[in-house]
Order: structure tokens, then sequence, then C-alpha cells
């Protein structure tokens, strides 16, 4: 959101089918009548490649089962496997081949779930199907892929035994082309080391963690090398080097499979500098620039050393020392032995960097072991801080955190994507204000505010406006003023009382909330959270060791989870997680997640070229820094299956330039198990389409899935930033709701083409939902459905039978053409059991007109009537 006016107060502020028949006739009659010219060439089949090839496996049941058997034609003879998970059988087809099908005939003992895979080297493979609702019998599977191997990964057996195939048969064409060159950087985030450094804020590491303005320089001196560990031997073709003005005149590019003996690649003697991409073909685990001949009379010096490998080429899953986990160079992490100074040093140089960076690709998290410190930790973009204890009470900071909105003169309307967390703060003697001064995406999660006598402000402080957030599972012990903060959800939360309201302030299980009113103030009161988690969180346990807490269900709850009580969940030791950093594929990913593993992504912009599949119950994918998912090529980001208790937590997905139908799927279509027990949850997922350049997404999130929650997301089509145009970040939907009983607790969803929100799953809930409208519909034709003007914000579809919604706004501004009319701001049927409560409707500063509250009920906003409220329908 980037409201442009303050608010009034504080200053007053089935798809039919054909008869086969007929159609059948149509086309013989066409194909007879066609010239023979244009007819359609024949199209060969599928040849069968793995027959009577080497077959290997994980294990045999015994000597009559053996690997051979499946790809020997005898549907009589088979291949089993020991009664353990998992197990893998794999064909070597002799060469490379494009697999275009696989059909696997199974035994009565089947796999549930399973991957099949590809693989050039028979150590390194690429999932090019993945289920987690395998059926048995004969499986007859198309798959785009390439490889000398496939292989069957299976990793849920569906019965008691093990795994046993009567026939594995993969079909294609051999040659299979040349892998392609991925787009990731396989780099950035591994370790570096070189032979010399200019001072210490030149580091090696700075040559490889994806930022372009940090750098490694050596000392001027001949020869320097610079080298990087890409933790596996890697097919490398492509190596881009960014240097700094301080440039290498000649230079080697050198590989190694062991850090000490080293072969030349590439090289040269007339290096000019600038940014170079050099395509080789070379393979090695270590990657170094050796540089013989400086360009001027000092250092050698790189911003960037990036490395890209053969799209087929997936590196071994790593495994993650617990206590000493690879967080990544953007997350820094302090104990109570770390001077105060260098802690605040570290603080301040992040603020400054990201006090204005709305759309940089830097992120980071600041994570405090158990103690007590003394810091100001003044928040920028793309920030977050956090405690590692059990209880937000474990970490306390003598100091601030805080967030301000000075950068813009106290408009505090895009102060977005920064978190506070698990951290409890005892403000400086003499001060008693702290300052949270944000909109969107920006949770103040977990919190203690210590002190009855001190107050919490939800805006800069008589001198600016903001529009949006939220508070969760958090313990104010003295006041919370919200000011000129335009709407505010708050959850589960424990207050020593609350003053202000403007448009929409929503408070839910939260004790020393203000009594219910609507519309003046405008305090919507639910007494009770009917069910939710909490957010997963990271911790240090008693011995050092990393974990992730998972915070069980309540129902019907109140207060926070923690403050007085000991928090009811699981601990899952971080040994149990692959930490993604930045470059690492998304094949890769989804070999963790095939392995069984949790998923935890480091600070920065991870890019795939597939959806990461989610396919395991209970599977936890928890972000820190505000990590970001963006899909390069017009694939989905991430996709979950119709499975119980996936939590997916602190993670951001940005859409790319090519168009992602869909960004993140939550089940198939057509998912129908019932979750009620144990649903999938989302927590602080935030979605971006536009800003930082074009990004491109018709759906934003679909969820197919029943029962799932979310708690807490923003879903934003940009406004404002770059690649931001009614044609250019084109995005219809923001969410798409086909599952029943799911529930969403703080819904932000904006600027969408068509409808914002809709809704066509039964028993739904929203609790608090915050909209804007487009900005940019260049006139009424443009952005009309039918006869209608407009799409509305919320749509409730025609079949739905129930349905409930408390705490919603609707916001319009067409700066475009003020002339625009949405004819409504929610459309839903008319039900008794389809309810809604409290609604309010503005014309921001009288920009547009939203003629109706909900159908063709309620008044009308405009340059006359700004504000319109509604407290019930029907």
């Amino acid at each position: 959101m980037t409201s442009p006016v303050p608010p009034v107060p504080l200053a007053p502020r089935r798809r039919s089918g054909r008869r086969r028949g007929l159609v059948g006739l149509v086309v013989a009659l066409v194909a007879a009548l066609a010239p023979t010219g244009l007819a359609a060439p024949a199209q060969a089949a599928p040849v069968l490649l793995s027959q009577g090839k080497p077959a290997t496996a994980s294990s045999v049941e015994n000597g009559g089962t053996p690997a051979a058997a499946a790809v020997d034609g005898n549907t009589g003879t088979r291949w089993s496997s020991a009664a353990a998970d998992p197990q893998w059988l794999q064909v070597d087809l002799g060469a490379r081949a494009t697999v275009t099908q696989v059909t696997l005939v199974w035994e009565d003992a089947y796999a549930r779930a399973f991957q099949l895979q590809t693989s050039d080297n028979g150590t390194t493979w690429t999932t090019v199907h993945s289920t987690a609702a395998g059926t048995g019998g004969t499986q007859t599977i198309p798959v785009t892929g390439a490889g000398r191997y496939v292989r069957m990964y299976g990793t849920a057996r569906a019965t008691q035994y093990g795994y046993s195939l009567w026939e594995l048969r993969v079909y294609g064409e051999t040659g299979g082309g040349t892998p392609t060159c991925d787009t990731a950087n396989a780099a950035q985030g591994r370790p570096a080391t070189a032979s010399s450094v200019e001072n210490a804020g030149t580091p090696a590491a700075a040559a490889v963690d994806g930022d372009a303005g940090t750098r490694w320089s050596s000392a001027a001196a001949d020869p320097q090398w610079l080298r990087v560990d890409l933790g596996s031997s890697r097919s490398i073709c492509r190596v881009q080097l960014s240097w700094e003005a301080a440039y290498a005149r000649a230079f080697q590019l050198q590989t190694s499979a062991d850090g000490s003996a080293w072969t030349t690649v590439w090289s040269t003697t007339t290096g000019a500098g600038g940014t170079q991409s050099v395509d080789l073909t070379a393979t090695g685990r270590y990657l170094r620039m050796y540089g013989t001949a400086r360009g001027t009379e000092f250092g050698y010096s790189l911003y960037e050393m990036r490395v890209h490998v053969t799209g087929s080429d997936v590196p071994p899953v790593e495994p993650t020392d617990p206590r000493n986990p690879n967080l990544g160079p953007n997350t820094f992490v302090f104990d109570p032995s770390t001077p105060t100074a260098t802690i605040q040093s570290r603080l301040n140089t992040l603020f400054t960097q990201q006090e204005t960076n709305q759309f940089g690709p830097q992120r980071y998290a600041v994570l405090f072991k158990p103690g007590s410190y003394t810091a100001d930790v003044n928040l920028g973009f793309f920030t977050q801080v956090a405690g590692l204890g059990m209880s937000p009470d474990d970490v306390n900071l003598n100091g601030h955190v805080r967030v301000e909105a000075f950068w813009m003169g106290g408009n505090a309307t895009q102060n977005f994507w920064r978190a506070a967390e698990n951290l409890s703060v005892t403000l400086p003697a003499g001060t008693s204000v702290e300052r949270w001064a944000v909109s969107q995406a920006a949770p103040y999660r977990r919190m203690h505010l210590r002190g009855a006598q001190n107050q919490i402000q939800l805006w800069n402080g008589g001198d600016g406006w903001s529009s949006g957030g939220l508070m969760a599972d958090t313990k104010i012990d003295g006041q919370v003023v919200s000011g000129s903060q335009q709407q505010w959800y708050s959850r589960n939360s424990e207050f020593g009382s609350w003053t202000g309201s403007v448009w929409n302030m929503v408070f839910q299980g939260v004790t020393g909330a203000p009594p219910p009113s609507f519309p003046n103030p405008s305090h919507t009161v639910i007494a009770q959270t009917p069910q939710v988690r909490e957010k997963p969180f990271l911790y240090v346990d008693g011995t050092g060791e990393y974990r992730v807490f998972v915070p069980a269900l309540r129902t019907n709850s109140t207060g926070t989870s923690w403050y007085g009580k000991t928090p009811a969940g699981t601990s899952l030791s971080l040994a149990d997680f692959y930490v993604v950093q930045p470059g690492v594929g998304a094949a890769t990913i989804n070999a963790a997640l095939a392995q069984g593993k949790h998923l935890l992504f480091t600070p920065g912009v991870h890019h795939v070229s597939e959806p990461i599949n989610v396919d395991r119950a209970n599977t936890v994918v928890l972000g820190l820094g505000l990590a970001t998912i963006q899909p390069d090529n017009g694939t989905a980001a991430m996709r979950i299956a119709d499975v119980d208790g996936v939590k997916v937590a602190g993670i951001m997905v940005e859409a790319g330039a090519v168009n992602s139908p869909v960004l993140m799927e939550v089940g198939p279509a057509g998912s129908a198990t019932s979750h009620a027990a144990n649903p999938t949850s989302l927590h602080d997922v935030f979605f971006r389409i536009g800003g930082p350049g074009v990004g491109r997404a018709t759906t934003t999130l679909t969820v197919n899935s029943d029962d799932v929650i979310g708690d807490h997301m923003w879903l934003w089509r940009a406004d404002h930033g770059d690649g931001v145009g009614w044609a250019t970040n084109t995005a219809d939907t923001g969410l798409t709701v086909n599952g029943d009983g799911v529930t969403m607790y703080g819904l932000f969803v904006e600027h969408y083409q068509k409808y914002q929100t809709v809704w066509n799953g039964n028993g739904g809930r929203t609790y608090f939902y915050q909209n804007e409208m487009p900005y940019d519909p260049p006139n009424q034709a443009a952005w009309a459905n039918g006869t209608t003007r407009g799409y509305a914000a919320y749509k409730v579809a025609a079949g739905v039978t129930s349905h409930q919604a408390y705490g919603l706004g609707s916001y319009c501004y067409f700066n475009a053409n003020p002339a625009v009319v949405a004819d409504r701001a929610i459309e839903a049927p008319t039900n008794p059991n389809v309810r809604f409560t409290n609604m309010v409707t503005v014309s921001l500063g009288g920009v547009g007109t939203i003629n109706r509250v909900v159908n063709n009920v309620g008044g009308t906003a405009n340059a006359a009537n700004q504000v319109v409220y509604l407290t019930t329908y029907p």
C-alpha cells in the first residue's frame, strides 16, 4: 500500500462434454477432405530404452528379486527391496537420452511417495516427476528430462513390505542434447579464500555474497588468487567476473578436485576489466581466478565471481551441522560475549544500507543467542531481528527494536518487509516510547515490550501516518497507541491497554483489547481464535544445538502461547534440515525434500527454474531474513501436496519476468482430503509482482487443500517501483481458495487487475482483510467484468453456502483515471450462512469511486463521502 492521503482521525487525517461419436465423425471428414500436402507428419512411437540394460538398486529383498529383473521384459520376474525408506532402483541407458515416458508395473508392494529422476553421471540427480499419492498397479507417466541414468526413488511405502516392481520401462530417444547452463550462481554463499586481502573490509567472501556493492581486493603484488569451494565436483559452463577499477590484465581460470592440484581451463593476457563472461567446459570442486599481471598499480579487486554449472548437474545434498550451521554470509549471530560496540556497528551498517532499500536484492537476519544485550535495533527493509531463545524473555535487549519513517518525512505507508521476533525489550532509562511505524509485511511477533509505564506507537509519533500491520503472540506490558495507523490486526496477544482507531482495527484472542465498537471507534473484537498454530522459529538449546520449534495447534485460544506457560509443540534438530544457500537450484532442494529433509532458507534471493515440490506431510519450510524465492522461467515457485501439516514460514515469493500461471499452490486441483486435525499453515508468507523490475503471474496463491491456515500474508501487485504499469506487471488475481474449511488470519491483498480474492470453498473464514484496488486502470473499459464496472475486492462464489469474514477494508485510488468506478467492494451470495461483519470502504483523497460495500448494499465512497461503513451483511 502506498497511501496517498492521511487518514481522517488523529489529524483527521464442469466442463461440458461432447459426444465422442460426433467428434470422431467430424475429425474423420476433415482428415478425408484435407489436402495431402497439409497432412500432419506421422509421430514416431516412443522407443523403449531400458530393457536389458544394467540396473542397480539400494537393496534387494533376496537373491530371487534382483534389480535386473525389473528391466528384463518379463512381467513374471520382479525386483523387491528391503522393508525400509528410502529405496531406489536405477537403470543405465548406456548413453545420454531424452526421456519422455516412464512406465512402472508394480507388484502389490508399491510406492505411495516416489520421484522419477535423471542423471548424467549416476551421482547427481534431477527430479522429473514427484508424487505423494502413488496408486500402484501400472503407472504410465509422461516426463520431460534427459540423462544417461534413470531411477525410481521411493520415499514412502504403501505397505509394510519393501518396494516391488515387475518392470521399470523408460522410453525416449538417445542423444538427449547438451545440458543447459544454469542461470543460478553456484558460487554464491560458498566458502571463499584468497592469497591476500587489502584490508578487513574487502574479504574473499565479499566476492561470492551476491552483493554487487561489496568486493574482495588483494595486496598490490603479483601473482594473487581468489578461489571458491563449490561443495562437490561440478560441470562448469560459465564464469562471470565483475571487476572493480583495479582489474586483472593477465589471469587464468583454474579448477581443482582437491584445492591443491590445479588445471588451467581458460586464460588471457589482454583482460579489459568491467564485467567479463567466459564460456567454458570444465569440471572441478574448486574454481579460482589466478591473476599474474594487474591492470593498475593497485591489487586485484572483484565485486563478484559468479560460477554457472550445467542444469542437470545437481550437487549432493550436504548434511547440516546443528551446532555450527552455515546460515549464509548475510546472517549475523551474536552471543553475550560479543562486544556491544561490535553489535551496534553491525546494526548501524545494516540500517544505513537498508533504510530506503525497498527493491534491492539484499536480505539480512540478525540473531541473538540467549542472554542480555545493550543495542538499538533500528530496522530497515529486508532485515529480520530475532532471539534464539525458547522464550522471548530468554533474550533481553536493553535499548530498542524499532521502525521509524524519517526517510519519508514521517510517512510510514511504504515501511514494508521487515520483522521482529522472539525478543524482549527493556527501554533505556528515561525513555517510555517505542516505535513500530510500519505498514504491510512487517510482523511484530512473539515479542515482549517490558514496563507497564511504556507504550509502543504504531506510527511515527505525530508527524506521519501508516497503514497496516500485525502483532501476534506478543505481550505489551504498557499501552499500544495506534495513532494515525489506518488499519491493524492483533491476534493472541496481551496488552496493558490500547488506544486509537482510524478505519479498521481488529483484535482476536487479545487480552487487554478495547471494548467492541464499530464504526466509531472502529474496533472489531473477536474473543477467541478458533484454531491456529504459531509460526515455527529457530532457537538454540541449552547444549548449544540449533533447533526449530514447531508450535502445536491451539483451539479457542486467547493470549500468548508462551507467557507464564510452557509452549506445546515439537522440537526438530537443525540436522534434520537442508540449509538452502542462494544459488542452489530447485533440483537440489527437491532432492533434499525427497530424502526427508526440512528446509531452512538463508537470507537472499533464491532463483528456481522448476517448482519446489513439498510432498511429505509435516515438512517445515522456514526462511531467515525474508528469504525470497523467484521463478525465472514461468513456473510456480512452490507446490505443496495435499498432505497433513506442512508449515511454510518467513518466505517471500517474487514473480519473474516470464508469466507464472500461479506462484504458489497448496494442494493440486481437486484435493478433497480432510486435514482438520493437522492443517497446512502459512506464516508470514509474502508475494510481490513487480517493483524491482517486471514481474508477471496470473494467480499468485491458489489453495486447493482443505483446512489450510493462513497466518499473516500480503499479496502485492506493485503500485510503485520499476517494472510497474497496467500492461507491464500483469496479474489477474491474488488469492484463489478452492478448499473447504480454509481460515485466513490477517490477509492483505492489493492492486490486482481482476478479482483480488476469490473464495470457492465452503466453510471459509477471514479475520481481518485489507485491500486496495488497482491504482492504474487507464479507463473503465479496461477494468470491467462484462457490464459490471470493475471487479470486487473480495468475491465469494455463487455456489458457496457457508462463509464468515470479520473486519474488512477496501480502498480505491484510481490515480490513472479518477472517473473509474468499482461497482462494489464485496460480492457474495445472499445467504444467512455467508456473513460479513464490520466493513469499511474508502475513496482515498476522493480519487475514484466504490459504489457499494456488499453487492448492492452500503453507501458510495467518493470525493463527497470518502469513508463508508457497514456493520453486517446480510
